[in-house]
């Protein structure tokens, strides 16, 4: 009676953690649903789009922050740094274009490069993005939470516990599926687009009225007094910075799969309306931070403000307009992660695939995302974050190295794509085609790779050395594993076949502690596999009093196996033997048993069977010495190719194997084929 209330409330607490999961997590999703997983634009441009559509708000604001040395002269030189920045846009909007038709599947960098630059170079396109990405979500949140002190000053004291929950928010919603995830971003980025190109447009008006001197609604504050004269080395800094605007702009290249047919197009719509609008946001801002006299402030002080928040309360004031803009810049900034949620994973696939990363980085969980990818981002960008204090100042000289080195590689992979493909082209009209995307690629790693000597020349000292000493670090981790996975292949890899020949049985050892229900299971198990079975007992596990417990032991053994073996004429019943373990392991003298045993018999496999009784409750593991882990521990360990290691479960309470199923999985029938 106690163990079926035992078990009803095992069954209980299973089923209430299985709706917890299934309402936080949704239903699991068979394979052959995947199709209907796949986006269109709609989905796509908050999906993909967020990181590059976010990066207006803390791009320009990088850049600020670099020319509030020079005070207000710096602002001078903000319009023409940014069109040296909406230049280079352009340029790696038509080269992607490129790519995405190129390779209709997916091109990311990492597959560009591999297929056209080799192994190595791929592999550094992968570790640039994939430092780039945990960046991406650090930056985004920390510049989302920003915006939100900047709204409501009393939170500044919790900045990074903000940071912290809203990673946790967004791990959890991409836990759910890139559609998932893009259909419910989808509301807070076409507002923030919406708010903010009615704000620059109102302010593009008042600037065009006033003869270029608006009136703000509310004064920004004054520029800081100038520290040091405006210079080439400020501006090229000012410029390395600005870059981080350009962050995610491959994100739909490296995304390609995620779309529904046709995917090419769909692919194309969506990196047009995210360069477009990142576009429109990036000059229009900075164009009225120039006209209305707004220089970046200190993050780390209190009474911050955001440049976005100080441009809307010039433009419109902090009216109820103000709040439901910054409250979509918050918004689209805290999520502008979800960008690197949708490629990281699908980037570490790639990757794992290929034997560079734990292949569990490859597989597909509950909802159809790479899970492992997902939460592996979560970790890694959630230490960044507290190791920088959920700071975006701090963050951002890390910023924007991996993302160009990305570019460059990406681009250089298409140039050796093209001239590939030309020398398999016979007519003209072909070669000229091709000779033309050539060049805009070619222009396109050119232009990215000087933009790269800038970055890290200007950003190194201010911790972008950090990031440029991490990228070998873990090239050569990647290589480690794929050494690994290679060994282990080499190890495997055999070129016989099957042998059918007459084996002889194994020997079978079972250790046992007493008589019972489970040593009885065991041992019926070892003698159905061989007439050689051991049964050992380790004696003194508990201390030094065991005589007493050995002839007990031995006159049961007497009783319920021996005699009932010569009442049965069985000729070979279990042999009871005892091991002494002096310093209570266990693993130690069974350990050279086996050695002994393996000696005697050269020919002959020894097979260990573990009697365990199965624990369903956390309780139980504390009330138990867990001898029977330990030993499989050991024995897997140490011992040896010859031996095979089985466990023989007894249960309190018979188990029920739906429990262990969802409902789809419990409703799906039994499909066997045979080879």
């Amino acid at each position: 009676m106690e163990a079926q209330d035992g078990r009803n409330a095992g069954e209980y607490r299973a089923s209430f953690l299985k709706s917890i999961v299934r309402f936080v997590l949704g239903r699991p999703l068979a394979n052959r649903e995947s199709r209907q997983r796949q986006i269109g634009v709609l989905e796509g441009v908050p999906a993909m789009g967020l990181d590059g559509l976010s990066s207006s708000a803390y791009g320009p604001e990088a850049a600020l922050t670099i020319l509030a040395a020079a005070g207000a002269a710096g602002l001078s030189a903000i319009l023409p740094i940014m069109f040296v920045i909406l230049a280079l846009l352009a340029i790696l909007f038509i080269s992607y274009w490129q790519t995405v038709e190129a390779y209709p599947k997916s091109g990311g960098a990492y597959i560009v490069a591999k297929e056209n630059l080799g192994t190595n170079v791929s592999l550094l396109a992968a570790t640039a993005l994939m430092i780039d990405y945990v960046l991406n979500v650090a930056v985004g949140i920390s510049a989302g939470v920003a915006a939100l002190v900047s709204a409501l000053p009393q939170l500044h004291p919790y900045m990074l516990p903000l940071c912290l929950c809203v990673l946790g928010g967004v791990t959890l919603v991409n836990l759910r599926g890139t559609m998932d995830a893009g259909r419910l971003f989808a509301l807070p980025t076409y507002l923030f687009v919406l708010s903010f190109i009615v704000i620059l447009l109102i302010g593009a008006y008042l600037v065009l009225t006033s003869g270029s001197h608006p009136h703000p609604a509310i004064a920004p504050p004054p520029p800081p007094k100038a520290a040091e004269a405006i210079g080439l080395w400020l501006v090229l800094r000012a410029f390395a910075s600005g870059c981080t605007a350009m962050t995610g702009v491959e994100a739909v290249s490296n995304g390609v799969g995620a779309f529904r047919d046709p995917a090419v197009k769909n692919a194309h719509l969506t990196l047009t309306v995210i360069v477009a609008t990142l576009g429109i946001l990036l000059g229009g801002i900075a164009f009225l931070a120039h006209a209305y006299g707004i220089m970046a402030m200190d993050q780390t002080q209190p009474g911050y403000q955001s440049v976005l928040s100080q441009l809307a309360s010039a433009v419109v004031g902090r009216g109820a307009f103000y709040y439901v803009a910054i409250a979509s810049a918050l918004a689209i900034l805290c999520l502008s992660a979800n960008t690197s949620f949708v490629d990281f994973p699908r980037l570490c696939r790639f990757v794992a695939q290929d034997g560079f990363l734990p292949r569990p980085f490859a597989t597909v969980g509950r909802r159809l995302v790479y899970s492992v990818g997902v939460l592996y981002l979560t970790i890694t960008a959630g230490l960044l974050l507290m190791a920088f204090g959920g700071i975006t100042d701090r963050l951002i000289p890390l910023f924007a190295i991996g993302a160009f080195l990305t570019f460059t590689l990406s681009q250089a992979g298409m140039v050796a794509h093209w001239r590939r493909v030309m020398r398999g082209r016979r007519s003209a009209s072909g070669s000229r085609r091709i000779w033309i995307h050539l060049v805009i690629n070619a222009v396109g790693a050119c232009a990215t790779a000087t933009a790269l000597l800038i970055i890290v020349v200007a950003k190194f000292t201010e911790g972008g050395w950090i990031t440029i000493a991490t990228i070998p670090c873990v090239l050569i981790l990647l290589k480690a594993i794929k050494r690994y996975y290679d060994m282990i292949v080499a190890q495997l890899r055999t070129r016989g076949h099957l042998e059918f020949r007459s084996n002889k049985p194994p020997i079978v050892v079972v250790p046992i502690q007493d008589w019972n229900r489970l040593t009885s299971k065991a041992l019926t198990l070892a003698m159905e596999l061989s007439s050689d079975v051991h049964a050992v007992h380790l004696a003194a596990l508990e201390g030094p009093d065991v005589e007493a417990e050995e002839k007990r032991l031995r006159e049961q053994w007497e009783n319920v196996v021996n005699k009932p073996a010569r009442a049965a004429h069985f000729p070979h019943p279990p042999r009871l033997e005892f091991l002494s373990a002096p310093y209570r392991r266990i693993h130690a003298p069974l350990l050279k048993l086996i050695k002994e045993i393996e000696e005697k018999n050269p020919d002959r496999t020894i097979a260990v069977l573990i009697p365990e009784l199965v624990k369903r409750h956390w309780w139980e593991y504390l009330l138990s010495v867990r001898r029977a882990r330990r030993l499989r521990a050991a024995l897997l360990e140490y011992g040896g190719s010859r031996v095979a290691v089985m466990e023989v479960p007894w249960y309190l309470a018979e188990p029920d194997i739906e429990q262990s199923m969802t409902e789809e999985e419990a409703a799906e029938p039994c499909t066997v084929e045979t080879g």
